[in-house]
């Protein structure tokens, strides 16, 4: 009798612990969802996008071909939001919610914001719908990004992965 008991136990104790571990793995998600939020004077910035990782790949004009147009992140297309109107490289970008898509360059990337704030990655990405293109300067940096990153800095934003990166002046 104490043999079947423990036997149940132990039974109940390896499904928990495979169910737990499943739970675990599904939580690990490859390209997290990431926010960068900031204020640009007065304006309220949300860089809403997903984080893949680099994973010992090379990014820049392999994963991510140079000269054509790329999600800017993962999954869902990367969105950019502004409360106020607002200047980017000296082009006005009305306030409002945007897909954001970059083409990326080895010394020059072009920013573009699309008026249609939801979509899939960049597959049904029609350029008759961007509000704004602006081209910003683009290179190597010094520092590693194992994941891609955006900051929304006190005079613009900035993009970083692997060890490239484009910025871009907001006012």
């Amino acid at each position: 009798m104490k043999k079947t008991v423990f036997k149940k136990l132990g039974l109940l104790a390896g499904i928990f612990l495979m169910v737990s571990l499943l739970a675990q793995a599904q939580d690990e998600k490859p390209s997290p969802a990431r926010t960068a939020e900031g204020e640009i004077n007065g304006a309220k910035i949300t860089i809403q996008y997903s984080s893949p990782a680099v994973k010992g790949r090379t990014i820049w004009g392999d994963l991510v071909p140079l000269g054509q147009v790329w999600r800017a992140g993962a999954n869902d297309a990367t969105t950019f939001e502004t409360t106020k109107d607002i200047k980017i490289q000296g082009q006005t970008l009305p306030a409002g919610k945007y897909s954001f898509f970059i083409i990326p360059g080895e010394y020059e990337s072009t920013f573009i914001f699309n008026k249609v704030a939801k979509q899939w990655g960049s597959y049904s990405y029609d350029e008759s719908q961007d509000a704004l293109r602006v081209k910003v300067s683009s290179g190597q940096g010094s520092s590693f990004e194992e994941r891609l990153v955006y900051e929304v800095k006190p005079d613009g934003f900035e993009v970083r992965w692997e060890y490239g990166r484009a910025s871009a002046k907001v006012e």
